[in-house]
């Protein structure tokens, strides 16, 4: 599936690195500059999904997404240097489906594009995921190792599909948090140790060994095949 995504950010440098993130992913992207342009854009073509800062020359990310909104519910990630909570719930009030603040990880703007695609039935997945005999059913959300079920809470299941999806990437406890608790990480808790815990420790009694990587002082990963 063709999905076409369009990037709103005035700044050339940021914009020219989400363009090709997103065109090395498989994306295709169109690009905007400014408030007016991006309008121009949005009338004239339609999008799977828009990429937008709210500081934009002549007209604000704010307005772009009110008008947006009164007759198109295409998904918006707005990616902004606006760090202010109350900055975020308004545009989320607005009708942003996420908020990514500057300076942002890569390879968390692409799990956020993906996450917010899924949502919408835009973005087309094989239905099991796989990591050597761990088996992940997408469509059922089941697991199994070796073949044999294992039970998981719905934290551990969506703690799991995320290390699946991107086995190689390193996720910290705030990226932990906030993709599957949906909400901003303030202070070290001991929420995410103990669900990975409870995951790690499910999965190693069903396959004899452990399936979920600490890389110390960092987070967690999916572990490579032994």
């Amino acid at each position: 599936m063709d999905i076409k995504i369009a990037v709103i950010e005035d700044d050339r440098e940021i914009n020219k690195i989400l363009k090709e993130l997103l065109t090395d992913s498989g994306y295709t992207v169109e690009q905007a500059f400014d408030g007016d342009e991006a309008s121009k854009l949005l009338a004239q073509q339609s999008f799977d999904l828009v990429l937008m800062d709210l500081m934009l020359p002549y007209k604000s990310g704010e307005r772009l997404i009110g008008e947006m909104r009164e007759t198109s519910d295409t998904p918006v990630i707005v990616i902004s240097a606006k760090s202010m909570k109350e900055t975020k719930l308004e545009v989320l009030r607005l009708g942003a489906d996420d908020y990514i603040i500057k300076p942002f990880d890569l390879d968390e703007v692409l799990v956020r594009i993906e996450v917010v695609l899924r949502r919408t039935g835009t973005f087309a997945v094989d239905n099991t995921l796989e990591a050597g005999e761990l088996v992940f059913n997408t469509e059922e959300n089941s697991v199994t190792v070796s073949g044999k079920p294992v039970k998981l809470t719905a934290k551990e299941l969506m703690l799991l599909r995320l290390f699946m999806e991107h086995p190689q990437k390193v996720y910290t406890k705030a990226e932990l948090y906030e993709n599957v608790w949906n909400d901003t990480y303030y202070y070290e808790d001991n929420t995410i140790n103990v669900h990975v815990s409870n995951l790690r420790s499910k999965l190693k009694k069903a396959g004899g060994r452990d399936f979920i990587d600490t890389v110390w002082g960092i987070g967690y990963r999916l572990k490579g095949d032994q």
